[in-house]
């Protein structure tokens, strides 16, 4: 007789992390009041209790610290030679693995993702960002960027709300190793890390003035990218949002990245080693509940294969659990809002009423908070909303293919172009569709695999620029 063993509850303690009731913008090296004197409150999305208060920065903040930041670049940060640069990042780096406990249940707590994937995954990358790009703060005559290449002066940053922490070490470790100071906006829904390294900042000696934390809603984020004393804007988030932003700073001699949405493919070929497959595509769309840009939300199937592909994902999907983020157990976290859950159910409804037959497993969801099941949809044309818009949650459409230009084809039919995965055994047949993939990150035989030194980034409306890697640094340099 078959036995069936339940994972017992292994909650991680909230006691290791210490809020303060209310958080200000952090200018100049220090916390101080928002001129608005307006506040929001931040709650845990899967049980929609409150965390903490955080100020609403307007424009006049904004000012204070664009200003704060060309004062710290012009004085300090600037001229400071690059091997003392880098002594600062490395501490940045050390504090925050020191912190990295409280920085990943805090992580969990704020955006509703498994506190496995914010220990595991989140804070050892956030904190080898800093280690990586502390290395090339001396050496940057030596990246091929010009033998004396010199950094732009104030960035300003925003960041999304889907890796919070991360996406801060994506923008601010570059920046100050190429000798930038920096002004950058967290999401209004996930502030509370990007404050928290407000007071790892104060807790390094880092100088007044070089990073400084302006939490807020939109408003906050477009005074900050109008405002006419920042050399750079960098931006990850919708691509909506991004044409905004390259709106506002066309005309000007600012610089600007942006990093925006995705409709990943991931290929899976007659020959693939189909369980690994499986593992692939799990990953792929169902890590961080699908809120990830680069989420391979499109799973292109050889026809010959599909009838026994689907099966096991089914199977794979159905151990999958949902749950209580701060769970060790727990593989899918809580959506991050109301309005992204919303969403969700939007394009899962346009799916069915497409004609889409969509799949869940038998999934009890908890009554408070917002949560929605691991979903798949087959039977999905080009032609639908889901196979064309990005949803940003767990929800995979599945189409398939008969030959590898078919699947290019179908992989390449997205305005999209930000990443892919393909599944193989025959390494001239990867790199023969790597090529054609119009992608900035495909991956081999797996899928969502990051590496500070590795670069990312997309085309057409997934953005331009790289962020990571040598490549990485040009986004700072003049």
């Amino acid at each position: 007789m078959d036995q069936i063993f339940e994972y017992a509850p292994a909650p991680e303690s909230r006691s290791v992390v210490s809020l303060r009731d209310t958080y200000e913008p952090f200018i100049d090296g220090a916390f101080t009041p928002a001129a608005t004197g307006e506040y929001l409150t931040t709650a845990n999305p899967a049980d929609e209790e409150p965390l903490a208060r955080v100020a609403v920065s307007g424009a006049a903040d904004v000012d204070r610290a664009v200003a704060a930041a060309r004062r710290a670049f012009d004085t300090v940060w600037g001229p400071m030679p690059g091997r003392e640069r880098g002594k600062y990042l490395f501490r940045i780096a050390r504090i925050l693995q020191e912190r990295s406990r409280e920085l990943a249940v805090l992580e969990s707590l704020d955006n509703g993702k498994p506190i496995k994937e914010t220990r595991d995954v989140d804070l050892p990358l956030v904190a080898a960002h800093f280690f990586y790009y502390a290395g090339w703060a001396d050496k940057l005559e030596h990246a091929g960027f010009g033998p004396r290449p010199r950094p732009l002066g104030v960035a300003a940053q925003i960041i999304p709300w889907n890796f919070p922490l991360l996406m801060l070490a994506w923008k601010i470790a570059p920046a100050l190793a190429t000798g930038n100071t920096v002004v950058l906006k967290p999401a209004e829904t996930t502030p509370l890390t990007a404050l928290v390294f407000a007071e790892i900042c104060q807790e390094a000696d880092l100088p007044p003035g070089v990073v400084n934390i302006l939490p807020g809603a939109g408003e906050t984020g477009r005074a900050l990218v109008a405002h006419p004393g920042t050399d750079k804007v960098a931006f990850t988030g919708s691509t909506e949002v991004g044409r905004e932003i390259a709106r506002a700073v066309a005309g000007t001699d600012r610089r600007v990245s942006l990093e925006l949405g995705g409709k990943g493919a991931n290929i899976v070929y007659d020959d693939a080693a189909l369980d690994q497959a499986v593992e692939g595509i799990v990953s792929g769309i169902f890590f961080n509940q699908g809120h990830v840009c680069c989420a391979g939300s499109r799973l292109l199937v050889q026809e010959s294969i599909a009838e026994e592909l689907l099966p096991r994902l089914r199977a794979r999907i159905e151990r999958l659990r949902l749950g209580d983020p701060l769970d060790k157990n727990t593989d899918i976290g809580a959506i991050n809002s109301a309005a992204q859950l919303d969403r969700i159910r939007d394009l899962a409804r346009s799916g069915a009423d497409e004609g889409a037959e969509g799949w869940s497993p038998a999934c009890e969801l908890p009554e408070r908070g917002y949560w929605f099941p691991p979903t798949v949809f087959t039977g999905v044309t080009q032609a639908h909303r889901i196979a064309r818009e990005e949803i940003f949650g767990p929800v995979l459409s599945v189409l398939t293919f008969r030959t590898p230009e078919e699947a290019v084809a179908k992989a390449n039919n997205t305005p999209y172009g930000l990443s892919a995965g393909v599944w193989t055994e025959k390494g001239s047949r990867m790199l023969w569709t790597a090529e054609r993939l119009r992608a900035g990150v495909v991956w081999s035989n797996t899928f969502n695999k990051f590496d500070p030194a590795s670069p990312f980034g997309g085309y057409k409306e997934s953005g331009y620029g790289r962020e990571g890697g040598r490549h990485g640094l040009e986004a700072y340099l003049g």
